[in-house]
C-alpha cells in the first residue's frame, strides 16, 4: 500500500490522560450525556425496549441512540415532508454480513421483508451488507426476527462498536481467499459484544438463546483473555467493552496481497493476510487509524488513510485485534463525538506512540512489514470459476439498489438454483456455487434480466458507488444515489465528445461524512449545498492515496464546463498514459488552480 496522508489541517496534540474510556472518568470531566446514556442502557436495552411497546411511530431521541447498535437507524422519508404534519417516519434496517456472505435461505427471507413490510427495495452497501429501508416501527420486531431466525443478524451494525467485518466477496477456492474469508468471520465472532447480545435476542426474538453467535474454540480462547490485564473493560458482562462501549463506529477489513476491492487505507484496522502455496495463513500486514467521515467547516475533522503498523504472526493476528480495540476504548475522544474515531488518536499522538502504547494490550513481536504488490480495486463481475466443477458470476448494481423486476427475477435465480449471494464493497453482487451444467440456463435467465454482459458495464459505472443521501437519510445535504446515473451519463458524454476512452473512478455522497468513500476517488463529490458538491480530486485508481479538495461549492450545471480543461489537459500532457488521478496529483497547485479557473 502506498505511504498514509491526510486531507485536512492538523491538530494540537493532546496529553495522555485527556481522553476518556469506559473504565472511567479519571477525575476529570463527567461524562457527556451519550456516554451516560449508554452506560445507563443495561447494555443496550433501554429505553429501546419500553419505547417498543408504546403505540408511537417514532422513537425518541436516546432510543434511537441506542436503536443504532441493533443495526437500525430512524429515518423519515423526506420527499413526504409536510410543515405541520407528522413526519413519515420509518426504519433502516442494515444486516451483518462478514465478507458480504449471504445464504440463499437468509436472502430469500429478506427480499420478502423488503416487499411485505419494507419499501420493495433491497440496497447493498459500501461495507458488503444489505438494508432495508421504510420498515415501520410497529413492523420491527418482525423483521429483525426473522432475520434472526433466518440465521442472519443486524447486531452491532450500527453504533459505537465494530462494524460489519470486510473480506474480498470473490469465492475463489485457492490464493488465500478462502482464509481471508475465514479470518473475517473469526474477527466478527471475536468482537461480537457479549451482554449486548444477550440483549438483542431479548428484544428481537424473545430471548432464544439458540440463535446466540457460538465462535470456534480457537476464537472463544482469543475472546477468553479479554478478561485480563489491560483488555479487561472492568465489566464482567462485557469484557472487552465495558458499559459505554466504543468512542464511535470501528471498522476492520481484511484482504490478500494486491486485491483492493475492500479500501484497505480507509479501516481502522487493515489486515493484509499472506498465506504459503498450500493456502495456510502465514501472518498479516497490519495498517492502522483510517477513516473517511469529517464535517464540513470544521477544519478538525478530516479524511485519512491507514499507517503501516507493522507484520504479525497469523498465531497473534486475532489477539492484536481485539489489544487495538481496547486500546482505542481507553485512549479515544468521549468528550467531542467528531474527534472520537481512532484516526484522531493516531494522528494526534503517532503511529510509533501507538505502536509503544499496544505493548500494554499485546505481548507479541510487531515485525517489519512485508512487501506487497501493486493494490488494484478488484471487481469480479462477468463469469469465474470458483473451484472444480463451480463457478460464480458478478453483477454489475449501479448504487447497489435492487428493486422491480431485476429484484424479482434474482429472486427466482436464488431460489431455484439455490445459490448463495456475495455483496462486494463496490455494491455489485455475486451469484456463488453455480454448477457447471447450469451455466448455460443461468446465462440466459441472467440475460433476460439485461444482464448480457456483466463482465462490461459503462467503463465510468464500473467503479462508480453512491451514497442513499435524499430522501430518507437525515444527513444529506443533496442528492447522491438518485442522480448519480444522470452524472455518470454526463461525464461518458463529456469524455466522448474530448475523444478520452480511459476511464475515471467516479465516487458521489450527499454529504461529507463519506459513506461512499468519496475522498479515495480521482473524482469526489461531496454534497455541500442543495445541488452544489465539493470537487475532491487526485485519488488513485488502486485506492491508494488520498484525494484533495479543490472547490467548496461547485454547481451542480457546471460540472462539464469545471472539468473540461483538466480532461484536456490530462490528454494533452499527460497523454492519457497515467490515470486522470495520478495526473492531477502530480500537478503544480498553481497550475491546478489556473485550469479551474478557466471553467
Amino acid at each position: 500500500m502506498a505511504s498514509p496522508t491526510v486531507a485536512g489541517r492538523s491538530t494540537p496534540a493532546r496529553e495522555s490522560g485527556d481522553s476518556v474510556g469506559s473504565g472511567g472518568q479519571d477525575g476529570r470531566k463527567p461524562p457527556t450525556k451519550f456516554e451516560q446514556l449508554k452506560a445507563a442502557s443495561g447494555h443496550l436495552r433501554e429505553p429501546l425496549a419500553s419505547e417498543l411497546l408504546n403505540d408511537r411511530p417514532n422513537f425518541t431521541e436516546s432510543a434511537v441512540q441506542i436503536l443504532k447498535f441493533h443495526g437500525s437507524y430512524q429515518q423519515d422519508n423526506r420527499d413526504n415532508r409536510r410543515k405541520g404534519e407528522e413526519k413519515d417516519w420509518q426504519m433502516m434496517l442494515r444486516l451483518r454480513s462478514p465478507g458480504g456472505r449471504i445464504p440463499a435461505s437468509l436472502y430469500l427471507a429478506i427480499d420478502e421483508l423488503a416487499d411485505r413490510l419494507g419499501n420493495g427495495t433491497m440496497r447493498a452497501t459500501t461495507r458488503q451488507a444489505f438494508q432495508l429501508h421504510g420498515v415501520a416501527k410497529a413492523d420491527l420486531k418482525e423483521v429483525i426476527g426473522t432475520i434472526v431466525r433466518s440465521l442472519g443478524s443486524t447486531l452491532a451494525a450500527c453504533g459505537d462498536i465494530n462494524r460489519n467485518v470486510m473480506a474480498p466477496a470473490a469465492p475463489f477456492g485457492s490464493g488465500g481467499y478462502p482464509e481471508a474469508r475465514r479470518l473475517a468471520d473469526r474477527i466478527a465472532d471475536l468482537l461480537t459484544p457479549e451482554a449486548a447480545q444477550g440483549s438483542y435476542l431479548d428484544l428481537w426474538v424473545d430471548g432464544d438463546l439458540s440463535y446466540r453467535i457460538k465462535p470456534e474454540a480457537a476464537v472463544r480462547r482469543v475472546k477468553q483473555r479479554q478478561k485480563e490485564g489491560s483488555l479487561f473493560s472492568g465489566d464482567a458482562a462485557e469484557p472487552l467493552y465495558g458499559t459505554t462501549y466504543l468512542p464511535r463506529k470501528f471498522k476492520v477489513a481484511v484482504t490478500v496481497p494486491g486485491d483492493n476491492s475492500v479500501d484497505l487505507l480507509t479501516q481502522d484496522i487493515g489486515l493484509v493476510l499472506f498465506c504459503d502455496g498450500s493456502g495456510r495463513p502465514q501472518g498479516c500486514n497490519v495498517y492502522v487509524g483510517g477513516g473517511m467521515g469529517r464535517t464540513h467547516n470544521k477544519e478538525d475533522t478530516f479524511a485519512r488513510t491507514a499507517d503501516p503498523l507493522g507484520w504479525v504472526a497469523a498465531d497473534h493476528v486475532l489477539d492484536l485485534v481485539q489489544a487495538i480495540a481496547a486500546l482505542q476504548r481507553d485512549h479515544g475522544d468521549r468528550e467531542q463525538r467528531r474527534h472520537a474515531r481512532m484516526k484522531y488518536l493516531i494522528h494526534d499522538r503517532g503511529v510509533d506512540w501507538f505502536r509503544q502504547e499496544l505493548g500494554r494490550y499485546f505481548p507479541h513481536p510487531i515485525g517489519r512489514m512485508r512487501r506487497e504488490p501493486k493494490p488494484k480495486l478488484q471487481d469480479y463481475l462477468g463469469w469465474h470459476r470458483q473451484e472444480n466443477g463451480l463457478w460464480f458470476v458478478g453483477l454489475p448494481l449501479l448504487c447497489g439498489r435492487l428493486e422491480g423486476e431485476c429484484k424479482a427475477g434474482l429472486r427466482r435465480l436464488v431460489e431455484t438454483y439455490q445459490l448463495e449471494v456475495l455483496l462486494t464493497p463496490n455494491q455489485d453482487l455475486l451469484l456463488a456455487n453455480v454448477g457447471s451444467n447450469q451455466r448455460r440456463g443461468l446465462r440466459d435467465a441472467l440475460a433476460a434480466l439485461g444482464f448480457d454482459s456483466p463482465e462490461a458495464p459503462a467503463p465510468l459505472a464500473r467503479h462508480a458507488i453512491a451514497c442513499p443521501a435524499l430522501p430518507t437519510c437525515g444527513l444529506a445535504i443533496t442528492e447522491s444515489e438518485r442522480i448519480l446515473p444522470s452524472v455518470l451519463e454526463r461525464l461518458e458524454a463529456l469524455m466522448a465528445r474530448l475523444e478520452i476512452e480511459k476511464p475515471v473512478l467516479v465516487r458521489m455522497t450527499g454529504c461529507p461524512n463519506g459513506c461512499a468513500r468519496p475522498y479515495m476517488a480521482e473524482i469526489g463529490l461531496v454534497g455541500s449545498g442543495v445541488d452544489q458538491y465539493q470537487l475532491w480530486l487526485g485519488g488513485s485508481p488502486g485506492l491508494t492515496r488520498l484525494a484533495r479538495p479543490w472547490l467548496e461549492k461547485m454547481p451542480l450545471e457546471s460540472l462539464e464546463s469545471t472539468l473540461e480543461p483538466l480532461l484536456l489537459a490530462w490528454k494533452h500532457e499527460g497523454g492519457v498514459r497515467s490515470s486522470f488521478g495520478d495526473f492531477v496529483a502530480g500537478l503544480k497547485e498553481d497550475c491546478l488552480r489556473a485550469l479551474l479557473e478557466v471553467a
